[in-house]
């Protein structure tokens, strides 16, 4: 079967399993997801291994617009609005979520995981590193369809919010630290401090000029054009941001941090910022949501999932446990509601991480534990992404934010 009829059957299977599950007040991100997996080698005869492999650039550009978008929270006036509480607590369950999930993971993952010719510094450690990392993210979309049609309003609310906000930014610098030290290790290389410092100050900062630059010629140019040229501003957007990914690969820094510093440049120094970020939520969000989920399912491997459950589990109880003690620590000076509640609105997972497993998925450098990474990930995507959504509003009533 040819590669557009199947693009074609991707966005209209996605579309139809997103709108069923809606109806069951699940995220339309987990029909994109069942959808993919649906559509899967394993499954779907009609589907190749060649045609998953070669959909490396359709995710690229399609996680290169998502994480634009996380950059495009990162303004400095909402930063100072939202105060010190905020980032407190978002540091402090960003970084318990990390941590519990890492060490467990160097503790318990050589008695769950059957790796062949697998050592601690090879797979364990560096697969711990880049889990624990993907465990800070939250995505913000179920818990707000779930404020949407219950009407909370309050205070636990608006943290949840306000932390969504910014712990993606947080997963983003979290990740590209870990890779930055997971890839000696993986590629079996002499491992010495002072070069994975070295490279992990390369990846970081090369990233910032990187996504500097680009962001502030995309700046300029983006003045020059009409308010009403709707069409060409898309245009420039995504050219902007293939633009900046292409450079950062090719000088081997991070590219999805260059991509989310050039949309903080963009929020924070555009006179049309607004505008920007609006038309790409009015024209290519559903479409990229679509694209994006289904055919990371479709690299869900469900006969490998079985013997992985234990991980994924893992994964997810550890996660949780990391975001309640780290609103707790981070929160001491807020509010009892607060306190408690908070973090049950941060159990939604999904976006981000999917995209940044895939990457891992493509490096050929990670190829030793990419399939058990990305069938972790993935796994516990679903289940947060069908759990979520009811802790969430379980944890808003409890708040007494949820209306009778």
């Amino acid at each position: 079967m040819s590669g557009i009829t199947l693009i074609g059957i991707i966005i209209i299977a996605g579309f139809v399993l997103g709108e069923l599950v809606d109806k069951f007040n699940l995220p339309k991100v987990t029909g994109y997801i069942i959808a993919g997996i649906l559509l899967s080698p394993r499954i779907a005869p009609f589907v190749s291994e060649s045609f998953v492999d070669h959909t490396k650039i359709v995710t690229n550009i399609s996680l290169s617009i998502i994480t634009f978008s996380v950059g495009g929270t990162l303004s400095i006036s909402k930063i100072k609005n939202q105060g010190r509480q905020i980032l407190k607590i978002t540091l402090g369950e960003s970084t318990f979520a990390f941590l519990l999930v890492m060490l467990g993971f160097i503790l318990l993952s050589p008695l769950l995981l059957n790796i062949d010719d697998a050592t601690y510094m090879t797979v364990y450690i560096p697969l711990s590193l880049m889990l624990g990392s993907l465990a800070a993210p939250t995505d913000p979309t179920a818990t707000l369809a779930v404020a949407h049609e219950y009407k909370a309003k309050g205070k636990v609310m608006s943290t949840i919010m306000g932390v969504a906000a910014f712990d993606d930014a947080m997963g983003l610098l979290l990740f590209s630290i870990a890779i930055a030290i997971a890839t000696p290790f993986v590629s079996s290389q002499d491992i010495e401090i002072g070069s994975v410092a070295l490279l992990v100050v390369r990846q970081l900062f090369g990233a910032l000029l990187v996504g500097g630059v680009i962001g502030f010629i995309f700046n300029k140019v983006s003045q020059h054009l009409a308010k009403s040229s709707e069409g060409m501003m898309i245009t420039i957007i995504i050219g902007f941001l293939s633009l900046c990914f292409g450079i950062s690969s090719f000088l081997e820094v991070d590219e999805l941090l260059a991509i989310m510093f050039m949309g903080f440049m963009v929020i924070n120094f555009n006179k049309k910022q607004k505008l920007i970020f609006q038309l790409l939520e009015r024209y290519t969000e559903q479409l990229v949501f679509i694209l994006f989920f289904t055919i990371s399912g479709m690299h869900l491997d469900i006969t490998v999932l079985g013997n992985v459950f234990l991980v994924v589990l893992l994964f997810v109880l550890l996660r949780a446990l990391g975001k309640f003690t780290g609103v707790w620590v981070g929160a001491r000076k807020a509010s009892p509601e607060v306190k408690k509640y908070t973090a049950g609105g941060l159990i939604p997972q999904g976006g981000i991480v999917i995209g940044l497993a895939l990457m891992i998925k493509y490096n050929p450098v990670f190829s030793s534990i990419s399939d058990e990474f990305i069938n972790i990930i993935l796994g516990a995507t679903v289940i947060h992404e069908v759990i979520g959504p009811v802790i969430a509003k379980l944890s808003l009533k409890k708040a007494g934010e949820i209306e009778k």
